[in-house]
C-alpha cells in the first residue's frame, strides 16, 4: 500500500491498483476482497483530540454521507502531497474512488477522518490483507495504513493523532500488524511511523520503503503518546492565557453589566495585546467602548482574534461561538451562566455548546465561569471578574467555584503572595484541572500549584497528571462537596465505586498535598511558594513567649514531627536578639526547619518592621546551610507583620521571565519526555530574596510546615519508586484460560453483575500465581465434620459461611483448636444450638493454621480510579475506624512495604506490647503477588483475601474470593480523547 505523511496523507486504502488509482489493493491484486456482514456505525470511535498547536480536531469514521467533504478535502490537497501518497500524479478521485473511500464495513475496511468547523483536514484508512498482501477478511491479523492531511494543516500532529486512533481500532477488529509503503524522500509520514513507538521492522523493496508496526502498545508507545499528550494540552492552555488580541463580546453600551466589567478590568490590567468590544447592537461601521474599537459581531473586528470572553445571555451563546469559530477565534471564556447548573435542560444546552465549539478546534473555559488571569509582564490579562489584578508571583491558581476564586484570590493577596496564573472554570465542561496540570508542569513561572476541586472528572489521569508534576513542583488541593454524595450541579463525572477516603490515599500516594480547608491551601500554598523543602523532620522553636512555644511544640508532636524544647528569648528580647537565634538554629545541623514565636512589645512602637528586617537579615546572612531550611513565623496581634515579611517575597517572578510564545510554530513534540522542567531547586540562584510566611496561630503554621516535610519526604521518595517483583510460581497462560473458560461459560448476560468463582475455581487461579488458600471441606452434619476434620488432619477449626455470619468472629460462629473429634461434636452442637440450624449456618471444616495476626487483602477495579490494592487488619475494629492503606496497581516493592506500615494499627504487626514480630516479608510478597495478579488479567474485578494470618514464620490465606467480569472501559488508557459529554 502508499502511505504518505503529514506532508502527504491519503483519502484511502492502499494504492497500486491497475490504472494508478487510489483504491483497491496491492498492486496486481484484485481491488477489494469479498464483503463481510457490515457493522452498525462504530460511534464509540468518534474523539475529540488536541493537536500539537493547542487547536482541537474531531476524529470519527468516514461514511457514505462524506462522498462531498472527500472531493473538497481532495481538492484542497497538493499534487506534491498527492504524489506521494499514490506514487503517481493523481489529480483528482473518480465516482469509484469516492464510493469506495466512503463505504467501509468497519471491521476489513475502515476509513478516519479528523475534521474542523465539519470539514475533513486530514484521512486514514486499513484496508486487512493476508499475507502475500492480497484483501482479506477475518481471521488475517494484518492491514495495509495510509494516511493524507492538508497541506494547510501539516504540522499540527494531525497523522500522529490518527495513528493512535487507527491503531486502537485496529486492535478492536482483531488486526495485530499495520504495514505501509512509503518513499523515501516522503521523511515526514516515515517519522510518524518510526516516532509512534510501536516495535517496528523497515525493509527497502523497489524503490520504496516498507514498514512493518506491530500494534500491541508499548512501554515507549505509550510514553510518547503521553509527551503529546503533556504538550498538546498545555499549549491549549497557554494559547488561552497568553493570547495577543481579545474580544469580550457582550460589552455593554452603558457602564456595569458583566461584560462592561470583563472590558474595564482587562484594560486596568494593562492588557498588552488588543482589546476589542463586541455587542450586535454596535454601528456596522464600528465605534468605541472605553477607548477600544468596538463592533456589532466578531466578523466585524477585520483583525485576528485569539481569545473571545463570552458575556451574552446563554440562548445567544451558540450564533457567538459560530462568529467565533468561523474567523479564526483560538479559544473561548464563557462567563454566561444558564447551563448544567441550571438543570436538564441546561446540561443538554452545555453538551451542545462544548460539541460546537470542538468543531471549530476551540477550547473553553466555562460555562459559569469567574475568568482567568495571567500576570506575565508580557502579557498581563484580566479577562476575569476580580476587579484588581493580582501581583505578579509564582503560584499557580485553579478553582471549579468563582465565589472560593475570589476568597483566595483575597486571601494570597493579603498573605503578600503573587500569581503566576488564575483559572477559574466554573462547569469545568471542557478545559479542566487536568489540562491545567498540564500546563503548569513543565511552566517556568510556575513553582506552586494550588488546586480547589469540587469533582475529578477524570480520578486516573489526574492522579498520574498529579504525580508527575509533584515530582518538581508542589501541587496542593482542596476538596469540596467530599460528603454530599453528589456531584455539583454542572459537573460531569464518572460513576466510582471507590469512596473518598481512598482517592484522597491515592492522590497522597501520588504525592499531592492534600489539605481540607481553603485556609490550610493557602497556608501551606505560602510556605511552599517563599521557602525551601525542609530535609527531615526536626524542628527548632525560637521566639520571646514560652507559652506560644510550647503551643508550637505540642502542634509538631501532634503532627508527627520532631521538635527541639523551644528557646524562650523572654519578653526582654530585642529584634537583634531574634536575628542571632534565628542565625544560630539555621546553622545547627540538628535541625531541619526553624518555628519563630512572637508577641508584641509592651509600650515600644514601630518594632514590627525591625524585627521582620532582622527576620530576613538572619536568613539572608544564613549561606547555605540557612537556605536549605525553611522558616515560618508565629505571631500574635503584630499587625503588619505579616505584610513585613513579604516586602521581599520570592513570588515575585525574576526579571525577564515571559510567559507568551513567539509566533514561531511550536517545535516538534520528542519522541519520549526525557528531562524535568525547571525546578525551584534548579532556578536562577540570584532570584529574591524568601518570603517568611506569617501565622496567626502556632497550629496552621505546624499544619502547614508538616505538610511540607511529610511532601519532601516524598519527593526524595519518588526519584527511587521501587520496582515491580518477578516471582515463580506464576502461570500467567493458565489463569487467562481458566478465566476465559469461566467467562464462555458463565458470563453471559453478566455483563453488569460479573460472575463470582467457585471455592474451586478460586483456588486453582490463585495457585497459578502462588497464592495457597488453605482448603476447606463441607459439614452439614456433625457426622460429615468428623469425616472432613479426619481428611485434613487434627487440630481443625469449625466456622459457619453463612453471609450474615462470615467474618465476624464476634457472633460466634468461629471454633477454634479443636484436636480431638469429641471436641468437634461438642463444637458443632454448641454452634448449631446457639446460632442456628446446620443448613441455615452452612458450616465447613478448616485446618487449623499457625496463629498470628488476622489481616484482609483486597483488590478492585474502578473504571474511574483503575486498579487497587488495598490492606488492612480483619476485624470489626480496623472496619469501623476505616483503618485501610491503598495503592494503585501495579504495586512495587516499596508500596507493599508502606502499605503494611501505613495503617494505624501496624505496631501489632511488629511485636507491640511483647507479642512476637510477624513474617512482613511474606505478607509483602502476597501483597505483590495479588498485584500481578489483577495487573495481568484486567477480567478480575475483585479479590477479596480474608483472612490472610499472618504469624511469625509465614501467611496463611483461609478465605478468598474473586469475580470476574468483561474488562470494564477505563477513561486513561487508549489513544488520546477529550472527554465526551
Amino acid at each position: 500500500m502508499r502511505s504518505t505523511s503529514e506532508q502527504a496523507d491519503g483519502p484511502g486504502g492502499p494504492s497500486g491498483e491497475v490504472g494508478g488509482g487510489p483504491g483497491g489493493g496491492a498492486a496486481g491484486h484484485p481491488a477489494t476482497a469479498p464483503a463481510p456482514e457490515a457493522h452498525a456505525y462504530p460511534d464509540h470511535w468518534e474523539a475529540d483530540v488536541v493537536l500539537r498547536d493547542g487547536g482541537t480536531a474531531r476524529i470519527r469514521p468516514i461514511t457514505a454521507d462524506d462522498a462531498d467533504r472527500l472531493v473538497s478535502f481532495y481538492e484542497q490537497v497538493s499534487d506534491e502531497s498527492k504524489y506521494y501518497r499514490f506514487f503517481a500524479p493523481y489529480p483528482r478521485l473518480s465516482a469509484k474512488d469516492v464510493h469506495r473511500f466512503t463505504h467501509h464495513d468497519f471491521v476489513d475496511r475502515v476509513g478516519l477522518a479528523a475534521t474542523v468547523g465539519g470539514e475533513f483536514i486530514a484521512t486514514v484508512r486499513y484496508d486487512r490483507i493476508d499475507d502475500r498482501g492480497r484483501p482479506a477478511s477475518t481471521p488475517a491479523d494484518e492491514a495495509e495504513v495510509a494516511f493524507l492531511v492538508q497541506d494547510a494543516h501539516q504540522g499540527r500532529g494531525v497523522a500522529s493523532a490518527l495513528l493512535e486512533h487507527i491503531a486502537a481500532v485496529a486492535r478492536e477488529r482483531g488486526i495485530r500488524r499495520f504495514a505501509a509503503e512509503v518513499l523515501p524522500a516522503n521523511t515526514k509520514m516515515i517519522k510518524v511511523f518510526t516516532d509512534a513507538g510501536y516495535t517496528q521492522k523497515r525493509s527497502f523493496e523497489d524503490g520504496s520503503v516498507r514498514l512493518h508496526l506491530d500494534l500491541e502498545p508499548t512501554d515507549r508507545s505509550l510514553a510518547v503518546q503521553r509527551a503529546r499528550e503533556q504538550r498538546a494540552e498545555a499549549r491549549s492552555v497557554q494559547r488561552l492565557l497568553a493570547p495577543a488580541s481579545v474580544a469580550v463580546v457582550g460589552a455593554g453600551r452603558t457602564p456595569g453589566g458583566v461584560g462592561r466589567t470583563v472590558l474595564r478590568n482587562l484594560l486596568g490590567a494593562g492588557f498588552t495585546g488588543r482589546v476589542y468590544a463586541v455587542n450586535p447592537g454596535l454601528d456596522p461601521e464600528g465605534t468605541e467602548l472605553d477607548g477600544v474599537p468596538a463592533f456589532p459581531s466578531v466578523a466585524a473586528v477585520g483583525a485576528p482574534v485569539d481569545l473571545a470572553v463570552v458575556a451574552v445571555p446563554a440562548e445567544r451563546v451558540p450564533e457567538v461561538v459560530a462568529d467565533c469559530g468561523e474567523h479564526g477565534v483560538r479559544g473561548l471564556v464563557v462567563l454566561s451562566a444558564g447551563y448544567a447548573e441550571s438543570g436538564t435542560e441546561g446540561r443538554a444546552r452545555q453538551r451542545a455548546l462544548v460539541r460546537q465549539a470542538r468543531s471549530y478546534g476551540m477550547r473553553i473555559i466555562g460555562p459559569n465561569a469567574f475568568g482567568i488571569i495571567d500576570t506575565a509582564a508580557d502579557v498581563r490579562l484580566n479577562a476575569s471578574l476580580a476587579p484588581e489584578m493580582p501581583a505578579a508571583g509564582r503560584i499557580g491558581l485553579f478553582t471549579q467555584s468563582a465565589a472560593i476564586g475570589v476568597a483566595l484570590l483575597a486571601r494570597l493577596h493579603r498573605r503578600g503572595a503573587g500569581l503566576s496564573s488564575f483559572i477559574s472554570a466554573g462547569n469545568r465542561a471542557d478545559v479542566s484541572g487536568n489540562d491545567v496540570l498540564q500546563h503548569w508542569y513543565d511552566d517556568p513561572a510556575t513553582d506552586v500549584v494550588l488546586l480547589y476541586l469540587e469533582s475529578i472528572g477524570n480520578p486516573r489521569k489526574f492522579t498520574r497528571l498529579a504525580r508527575r508534576t509533584a515530582a518538581v513542583k508542589p501541587v496542593v488541593v482542596v476538596k469540596g462537596a467530599r460528603h454530599s454524595g453528589s456531584a455539583p450541579p454542572g459537573h460531569r463525572v464518572p460513576v466510582t465505586r471507590v469512596p473518598h477516603a481512598t482517592v484522597d490515599a491515592l492522590l497522597r500516594q501520588a504525592g499531592v498535598i492534600r489539605v481540607d480547608t481553603v485556609t490550610e491551601l493557602v497556608d501551606a500554598g505560602v510556605l511552599l511558594a517563599g521557602q525551601p523543602l525542609p530535609a527531615g523532620p526536626r524542628v527548632a522553636i525560637l521566639g520571646n513567649s514560652e507559652s506560644l512555644g510550647l503551643l508550637a511544640y505540642d502542634a509538631c508532636l501532634t503532627e508527627g514531627l520532631r521538635p527541639q524544647r523551644p528557646l524562650d528569648l523572654t519578653t526582654a528580647a530585642t529584634p537583634a536578639d531574634f536575628r542571632d537565634a534565628l542565625a544560630a538554629a539555621l546553622a545547627d545541623d540538628t535541625c531541619d526547619a526553624v518555628v519563630v514565636t512572637a508577641i508584641p512589645w509592651v509600650g515600644i512602637e514601630g518594632t514590627t518592621e525591625v524585627l521582620a528586617a532582622s527576620l530576613r537579615e538572619a536568613v539572608a546572612g544564613g549561606g547555605a546551610a540557612g537556605a536549605a531550611k525553611p522558616v515560618v513565623v508565629v505571631h500574635v496581634e503584630m499587625g503588619g507583620l505579616a505584610e513585613a515579611l513579604s516586602a521581599a517575597t520570592s513570588t515575585r517572578p525574576a526579571p525577564g521571565r515571559t510567559r507568551r510564545p513567539a509566533a514561531a510554530a511550536p517545535a516538534p513534540v520528542p519522541q519520549e519526555v526525557t528531562e524535568a522542567p525547571e525546578t525551584p531547586e534548579t532556578q536562577d540562584p540570584a532570584a529574591p530574596a524568601r518570603n517568611i510566611p506569617a501565622y496567626p496561630a502556632a497550629e496552621r503554621a505546624v499544619r502547614a510546615l508538616a505538610e511540607a516535610v511529610r511532601y519532601g519526604q516524598w519527593r526524595r521518595q519518588a526519584a527511587d519508586p521501587g520496582r515491580v517483583p518477578e516471582y515463580d510460581a506464576i502461570d500467567q497462560a493458565g489463569a487467562a484460560a481458566l478465566i476465559d473458560r469461566v467467562l464462555g461459560e458463565r458470563g453471559a448476560g453478566q455483563e453488569s453483575r460479573g460472575v463470582t468463582l467457585t471455592a474451586d475455581e478460586t483456588g486453582e487461579l490463585l495457585g497459578r500465581y502462588g497464592i495457597a488458600v488453605r482448603p476447606t471441606l463441607p459439614a452439614p452434619g456433625p457426622d460429615e465434620a468428623v469425616a472432613a476434620a479426619a481428611r485434613l488432619g487434627y487440630p481443625v477449626a469449625l466456622k459457619t459461611t453463612a453471609p450474615h455470619l462470615r467474618h465476624r468472629p464476634d457472633l460466634g460462629g468461629v471454633r477454634l483448636d479443636l484436636a480431638t473429634e469429641e471436641q468437634l461434636r461438642t463444637a458443632y452442637a454448641e454452634l448449631t444450638e446457639a446460632l442456628g440450624k446446620p443448613e441455615e449456618l452452612q458450616p465447613v471444616v478448616q485446618a487449623m493454621a499457625p496463629r498470628g495476626v488476622d489481616t484482609v487483602v483486597r483488590a478492585a477495579i474502578d473504571p474511574a480510579v483503575g486498579a487497587v490494592l488495598s490492606f488492612g487488619l480483619a476485624g470489626a475494629a480496623s472496619e469501623l475506624l476505616g483503618d485501610t492503606a491503598h495503592r494503585l496497581i501495579p504495586a512495587t516493592d516499596r508500596d507493599a512495604a508502606e502499605l503494611v506500615r501505613s495503617i494505624r494499627t501496624a505496631p501489632l504487626l511488629f511485636g507491640w506490647r511483647g507479642s512476637a514480630p510477624v513474617d512482613t516479608p511474606a505478607l509483602e510478597e502476597l501483597l505483590l503477588r495479588v498485584s500481578r495478579l489483577v495487573d495481568d488479567h484486567p477480567e478480575i474485578v475483585s479479590v477479596a483475601l480474608e483472612p490472610a494470618v499472618v504469624a511469625p514464620g509465614g501467611v496463611s490465606v483461609l478465605g478468598a474470593a474473586v469475580r470476574l467480569a468483561p474488562p470494564p472501559p477505563t477513561t486513561d488508557l487508549g489513544p488520546r480523547r477529550l472527554p465526551s459529554y
